[in-house]
């Protein structure tokens, strides 16, 4: 058995090594749209708490609890998101090395693959939380 794979077994690993390096950057992708509308989120927090209680627009700070669900609603995604590119990350690295090591079968990576699904699956359901509690209707009453 020799330690260096041959061009074969290398273009073999970085076929299948695809579908996890595109599901890895879809995952980022998302990490980076979770993290701006969190961003937007808490700065709009940080300008409502802001508004003196004596101001004619103090009215505006009783949108900061809904804000804060918000806000946590994207952290919760943004971490199940960061567990399903773990679980990526993990599956790539297995692929290489059972490519690298002739080994005939990358043991866990069914598992990998759909815990990584099925946590970018709940992120987005948290992602759709968020969107539905932003179109609120009272943010256009204003």
């Amino acid at each position: 058995m020799s330690f260096v794979p041959t061009v074969v077994e290398m273009t073999d690993m970085f076929s299948r090594a695809a579908a996890p390096a595109f599901f890895l950057g879809a995952v980022a992708g998302f990490i980076s749209l979770l993290t701006a509308r969190l961003s937007t989120v808490v700065a709009r927090i940080r300008l409502l708490n802001s508004i003196p209680q004596s101001s004619d627009k103090a009215h505006m700070r009783d949108d900061v609890p809904r804000l804060k669900t918000r806000a946590r609603l994207l952290r919760s995604g943004i971490l199940l998101s960061l567990g399903s590119g773990l679980c990526a990350g993990l599956l790539l690295g297995i692929v290489f090395a059972t490519g690298f090591f002739a080994l005939r079968y990358s043991y866990g990576s069914g598992l990998l693959f759909i815990g990584a699904t099925l946590l970018l699956c709940g992120a987005m359901i948290r992602f759709a939380q968020d969107v539905i509690m932003d179109l609120h209707e009272c943010d256009y009453l204003e």
